[in-house]
């Protein structure tokens, strides 16, 4: 016969739904979180680079939003986007800050990449990132004012240098699409080099190169020691244009849906947190701390606000300023995997036509994002694959192919 004590008693009173009901206590509760919440892998390290656009990540940490989801969590400075993409490869880290296009590389192998899947369930942030030309291309308005000076630079031997952070991310592509626009090849007419974020300034500074696309606050930065100045702003090239994702494993993701979920409900938090503007100063002065950015907030803060000081004579308050949660930010929508694809494709990163759907399909994955979003009882109302403008293109997701082929300047093989 079964011994009936107070112990007992009690636990069968408080494993009923009813008196859980009645308790005022959801129905899968179990102490601090929900039974059927509860992370597959509560210790979870993230990987970020020292750029403003790690805010969602820094400040899920600091404000203990990870936490309030279950996730034990563990920032990680890492020195460069190679390093971000091992570290998430070989399991060190577990999600991670990436560049738009890490996943697919890695994903496909491409570029050195080892063949590793991944998956896109959250876009960090929208616009922000810049193009920034040495102080003496100062009479530099476009890429057209530039193509001359290159011109006579390669008819001399003496190339022109420019950098971005990682052959298939996203600086890569504003710089060689802002490049082609003013009729530059940007394989062909120039040297393209890879430089970390945080080092971009001070390799300019010893004159290493003639210009770089990077994201904040590395473009200030550049202004603030004299040594360059704001040619372009991403936001100008396309208004509200994907940027940083938090990327994980795909064989991650699908051993721990629960984690990645959590993940993203902190983040959703921490994102909306950022955008209110009058959190910002608060957001700048804790991504600045040496553990982070490493650099002054100040610095940090004018373009986190949308004050923009060109350094050439401009200054504007621009509205399409970065974005952590407005306007549908963190909806990881396939258009955007379509329009990657298509960049690779014209750059000749890939031979052939590519399964754009297939790839798409494999590493945009809003079914984590949305069911994460359905559980904190927020609806997003993005419209996926419709046709977006660039400055000086419209591109149609529905034929990726005819796009990437449509460019005067490419290098689409087969």
């Amino acid at each position: 016969m079964t011994r009936i004590n107070r112990r007992n008693a009690l636990k069968a009173i408080v494993a009923s739904p009813l008196a859980r009901l009645a308790a005022g206590l959801p129905t899968g509760w179990v102490g601090a979180a929900y039974a059927s919440d509860a992370p597959e892998t509560p210790n979870v390290r993230f990987g970020m680079i020292a750029l403003t656009d790690c805010a969602s990540i820094v400040m899920a940490h600091e404000l203990g939003l990870f936490k309030k989801f279950g996730i034990n969590s563990v920032i990680s400075k890492e020195a460069s986007w190679a390093v971000i993409r091992d570290k998430l490869t070989l399991g060190e880290n577990h999600a991670t800050h990436m560049l738009f296009g890490m996943p697919f590389a890695s994903s496909m192998g491409l570029l050195g990449s080892p063949v590793k899947p991944m998956v896109i369930p959250w876009l960090i942030n929208r616009n922000g990132q810049a193009i920034t030309l040495s102080n003496n291309l100062k009479s530099v308005k476009t890429a057209k004012d530039l193509k001359p000076i290159v011109d006579k630079a390669k008819a001399a031997n003496s190339t022109m240098t420019f950098a971005m952070t990682f052959p298939p991310g996203t600086h890569a592509m504003w710089l060689r699409y802002w490049l082609a626009s003013g009729g530059i090849h940007p394989d062909k007419d120039i040297s393209l080099i890879t430089i970390p974020p945080p080092q971009m300034v001070a390799n300019m500074k010893i004159g290493k190169m003639d210009g770089f696309c990077v994201g904040e606050p590395w473009n200030l930065r550049a202004i603030s020691d004299n040594i360059g100045f704001t040619a372009t702003t991403t936001q100008k090239m396309w208004p509200d244009h994907p940027e940083k994702v938090c990327a994980f494993t795909e064989e991650f993701a699908e051993k721990n849906p629960k984690t990645v979920k959590a993940a993203l409900k902190a983040l959703h938090l921490a994102s909306q947190h950022i955008d209110v503007m009058a959190n910002r100063p608060s957001v700048a002065e804790t991504i600045s701390k040496p553990s982070y950015i490493n650099c002054q907030k100040e610095i940090i803060l004018d373009r986190l606000k949308g004050t923009y000081d060109y350094g050439n004579g401009t200054k504007e308050q621009d509205p399409n300023y970065m974005i952590f949660s407005n306007r549908n930010c963190n909806h990881p929508m396939k258009t955007y995997g379509y329009w990657w694809l298509s960049q690779f494709r014209r750059w000749g990163m890939v031979k052939g036509p590519q399964s754009y759907k297939q790839i798409v399909d494999k590493v945009i994955r809003p079914d984590y994002y949305l069911e994460a979003m359905k559980e904190l009882g927020v609806t997003s109302t993005a419209k996926d694959m419709q046709p977006v403008k660039l400055f000086d293109s419209t591109f149609d997701p529905k034929d990726p192919e005819k796009y990437a082929k449509s460019f005067p300047i490419q290098n689409v093989v087969g």
